[in-house]
């Protein structure tokens, strides 16, 4: 009989401890999905790297769940599915304040929340941090940091192929590989619109297309690939890779037609033999090769109109992208460094506005006044003859962001 009591005395006290745990476990999970900033951290290591990575990653603002050190996040994360949208930028050099700046333009007009994938060298990750850091109060982002890895073989070499780093690019498939779809920037692009509008284009892709690009250049006598390129291009006049949108799921199944081999390559294969191939005859870098690679496969290629990559080369020798005459301008590339000198005096009065606001919302509504003024003193050149347009655009796009309830934004 004491035997018996023995087993249910044990029985007893073990569903007791299960009860027990399964009420801490859920205890944790509700704290968790009630956490109010931070984020998972997300570094990923390349493939070619043995030790997982160098350098740190760290999330901020709500978007995601509450970060606890040394507690497993699964939980909020079953609970909170959240819909990003995923923003990579390589920064190296003096290029920190322009992709502060690019970073906060995405962040005043977007809508949905944003994941940033910033990668830059190791002198530049506790600016980065100090800065974003305090931004965590807007609760839309979250960020992470990489250090700049290329393959081991001729790394030194990819590294200096045209702008320092500029060829990271190249390897944003094989790095984050649990990332879906991804918009690439340069550090000199600015946003006038929500990223959720170009981020709606993935929708728009057809079976076999895998990126977006604008064209280089919208009009051919002006064009520098069909007058000086000594390698294939794509198209009649190339296309430009300063803003790229990607579905790098499909990016790293497909199989690359090249004029290599008869075998077609992954894209993890193909860009060490067209770099080999092709450095002898390429001038723009990993832009060329990409260049090649979508002359070969073209049916891949979605191309967006030219008021998503607006350059100087559209407004240089008179303006050239009917789109934005018409609409406005989608997204500014200052490329040229014209952001910095008096070459072109429209695109630094929109860099310096955006450089200089603030989140705050009085602080965005009150950029569009002496903006607008700035602007109409560049009425005589090509490039800010499209400012009343773009005013109009710019103003519909705060209004949109801000002129909502709160419940609607």
């Amino acid at each position: 009989m004491r035997r018996y009591l023995r087993v249910v005395v044990l029985c007893l006290a073990c569903g007791f401890c299960s009860l027990l745990y399964a009420f801490s476990q859920l205890a944790v999970s509700l704290e968790e999905g009630a956490g109010g900033s931070g984020g998972k951290p997300q570094a990923a290591a390349a493939s070619w790297l043995g030790g997982g990575g160098r350098g740190a990653a760290r999330g901020a603002g709500s978007a995601g769940p509450a970060a606890h050190p040394g507690r497993s996040d699964r939980y909020s994360l079953k609970l909170q599915p959240i819909e990003r949208m995923h923003l990579a930028v390589v920064a190296c050099g003096e290029r920190l304040e322009e992709t502060v700046t690019m970073l906060k333009s995405a962040l005043i007009f977007s809508i949905k929340p944003l994941q940033f994938h910033i990668f830059a060298e190791d002198q530049l990750h506790d600016s980065f941090k100090v800065i974003l850091d305090s931004w965590s109060f807007l609760q839309t982002f979250n960020y992470s940091l990489y250090p700049i890895t290329f393959p081991s073989e001729n790394a030194a070499e990819w590294k200096k192929l045209f702008k320092p780093c500029a060829s990271q690019r190249l390897f944003l498939p094989l790095i984050l590989k649990e990332v879906d779809s991804l918009l690439y920037v340069d550090t000199d692009i600015l946003f006038l619109r929500p990223v959720d509008d170009i981020w709606s284009l993935l929708k728009k892709f057809n079976s076999t297309q895998i990126a977006a690009m604008a064209p280089e250049h919208e009009e051919p006598r002006i064009g520098w690939y069909n007058r000086f390129a000594r390698h294939p291009y794509y198209g009649k006049t190339g296309v430009n890779s300063g803003v790229m949108l990607m579905n790098m799921t499909r990016m790293r199944r497909k199989y690359f037609k090249n004029d290599m081999t008869t075998v077609r390559l992954r894209w993890g294969d193909i860009l060490m033999p067209l770099l080999k191939k092709y450095k002898l005859n390429i001038t723009w870098g990993d832009q060329d090769l990409l260049n090649i690679i979508f002359f070969h496969n073209p049916e891949s290629l979605f191309v967006f109109p030219c008021q998503w990559n607006y350059r100087p080369d559209h407004c240089i020798y008179g303006s050239n992208c009917q789109e934005a005459e018409e609409e406005g301008i989608f997204i500014l590339h200052g490329n040229r460094g014209v952001y910095h000198d008096d070459k072109q005096p429209a695109f630094r009065a929109i860099y310096e506005a955006l450089r200089n606001c603030s989140f705050e919302d009085d602080s965005i509504h009150s950029l569009l006044k002496p903006l607008e003024l700035e602007l109409q003193k560049t009425v005589h050149t090509y490039c800010g003859k499209i400012y009343k347009v773009f005013i109009k655009q710019l103003t519909k796009s705060i209004q949109d962001r801000y002129d909502r309830p709160p419940k609607e934004r």
